[in-house]
Formats: structure tokens, sequence, C-alpha cells
């Protein structure tokens, strides 16, 4: 063996394969419902995740689906919150010890909710101590812990309208970037989660159809799928939603997988990421036809939500300044 064979032998395994650090980002578009989350974090994981990512940062405002897309990417991990940020365990984190044999492997934080009980400096430094041991620890909000903790994740989810994956290097990107554009872009996900809502609640009201549960997406937008062209008239349609979204009915959770829409109830997966009425869905909109998709035989009913507005996405990486 040569030395510079044997060099290479000796470097950590990470080292062996930094090509994966031309990552700059790769985006997503982030579903709404339970089940399609989950398979977009596995779909994610089997992309990007390495047996030596120890460190790894999930960014997003509430109700972006954060512990849904975690649990994706790491089934059967338990949290240390559930979806409404309530404790349902203690942190093993602070009781991690190197000499204990039966230590877990990967452990879950989630910053914005440790904050109420612990220093920013305590959760640092938990984190860093299971990092320097080999273990893994996924931090939700990471944003919130990024300047005491003095290092970056080795990939970062970010999550609002889109799901961000980046493999940050010394010149970022930075979480408090992601975090600009999550919390910018998401407004547009709920909006078009709503309207998603509201349009299949009326299609089953006034025309007896149903809408699958798993379809595409859009920009700023949602897709409802058909096996046949539908005899339904948009502009009609789209009149009887523009009418609910006028009267600014509530929209809340109602139970488990229901939301409650003024004085109805209508099923859904993804309760928490709506608007909280209807009168805050903007300009929306139904494409005057049905597009058809040669390839699935689908006929595609498309809503659009908002306007065209540019998230930042080319800010996220830093340009290296030399002073």
């Amino acid at each position: 063996m040569t030395d510079r064979e044997a060099r290479y032998r000796d470097r950590p395994f990470a080292k062996r394969f930094s090509y994966r650090e031309t990552l700059i980002y790769s985006t997503y578009y982030a579903p709404r419902g339970r089940l399609r989350l989950y398979t977009l974090g596995s779909e994610l994981a089997r992309r990007y995740l390495y047996p030596t990512d120890l460190l790894i940062g999930i960014i997003g405002p509430e109700g972006a689906g954060k512990s849904t897309l975690i649990r994706g990417l790491f089934p059967g991990l338990e949290l240390t919150n559930d979806d409404d940020g309530i404790n349902i365990r203690p942190a093993q984190l602070y009781s991690f010890s190197p000499e204990d044999y039966f230590a877990p492997h990967t452990f879950h934080i989630d910053v914005r909710h440790e904050l109420a009980f612990r220093q920013k400096f305590e959760i640092a430094e938990a984190v860093s101590r299971a990092v320097n041991h080999g273990r893994r620890v996924i931090v939700e909000h990471f944003d919130l812990l990024y300047d005491a903790l003095g290092y970056n994740a080795q990939i970062i989810f970010g999550i609002g309208e889109e799901v961000i994956v980046t493999r940050p290097s010394v010149f970022g990107p930075f979480p408090a970037k992601i975090k600009a554009v999550v919390d910018k872009t998401i407004r547009y996900r709920l909006m078009a989660h709503s309207a998603e809502d509201i349009t299949g609640f009326v299609l089953g009201r006034d025309y007896q159809y149903t809408p699958p549960t798993l379809h595409s997406d859009v920009k700023h937008g949602f897709v409802i799928m058909f096996a046949e062209e539908p005899k339904i008239p948009i502009p009609e349609l789209e009149a009887r939603v523009r009418e609910i979204i006028r009267r600014d009915l509530p929209i809340s959770p109602a139970g488990e997988d229901r939301l409650r829409l003024g004085e109805d109830e209508i099923y859904c997966t993804g309760t928490r990421i709506h608007v909280k009425s209807s009168g805050m869905i903007e300009n929306f909109r139904l494409l005057k036809d049905y597009r058809y998709d040669p390839i699935s035989k689908d006929y595609l009913l498309v809503g659009i939500v908002g306007g065209k507005e540019v998230a930042g996405f080319e800010d996220i990486n830093e340009f290296p300044e030399i002073e």
C-alpha cells in the first residue's frame, strides 16, 4: 500500500466522500396530507441521508408539518413533542452518557419547546456532547440554536411552501437564510391547502365527487385528478368556491383527520396546515380548462392562489467576501 493510499484509508468516512458537498440546495413541493408528507420524507431519506450524518437541522414555522416530515425521515423515532408542541416524554438527550451501553443512538430535540425550560447554552452543550460521541441528533427549530452551538448542521431540511434540502459548507447556507425563505412562502401553502379542501368540499356537496387523497402539486396551488373528463363547469365551480371564501368562514381542526369549515366538517389529514378562515385565501382562481395528462390518462383540475412573488432562494448561499 502506498503512502497516499494509507492516508486515504485513514481519513474519516465523511471526508472520503466529500463530493456530496456540491449540493447547494434541492427543492420539493411540500404536500399537505400526512401520508404524502410521510412518503416525501421517506424519499428524501433515501436520497440524501448518510450514516455519517450526526447533526440534522429541521427549520420551519409552526404548523408547517415539521414533526410529520421527521416521522417520514426517521420512522419509529420517538419525538419529544407532539404536533401541538406539548411535551409527551422527557428529552433523553440531557441524560446521555457515553459510558451507558444502552444509550440511544438517535435523539430528537425541539429547541423552541426546550427554551421554555432550559437555557440555550445547556441545549447546545447537550447536543454537542452527543454528536462528539458519535450519536445522531435531529434538532427541530435548528435556527434558534445555531448561534449558541457555533457550527452548522451536516444537512438541513427547511419546510415552507417547498421542502428545501441543503448540505451547508463554511459558506452556508446558514439557518437564518433558510428560515427567511420558508417563513415567506408558508402562507401560500396554507392558502392552497384551504382552497383545495374547500374545492373538494364543493365537489362532494354539489357534484357528488370525492377527490382522491394522493395527487399532484403545483406552484402556489393544487391539482385534483379525474379518471374521466368531468362534466362540471369550471366557472360555476370557481364561483361556488369563491362564495365560501367571501363568507370568511372559520377553519379549525375538529378531531382526528377532521376539519371544521364554518358549521361543516370535512375529512383532512393535515388539519394544522390551514389558514384560520376562508377569507384569508387570496386571489383564488381555477384554470379555465381541464389539463389532460397523456401518460397517466388523467384530467387535471388546477387551482391557484396568491400572485407571483420572489421567495429569495437566490440569497440562500453566501458569497464569500474578501477583506
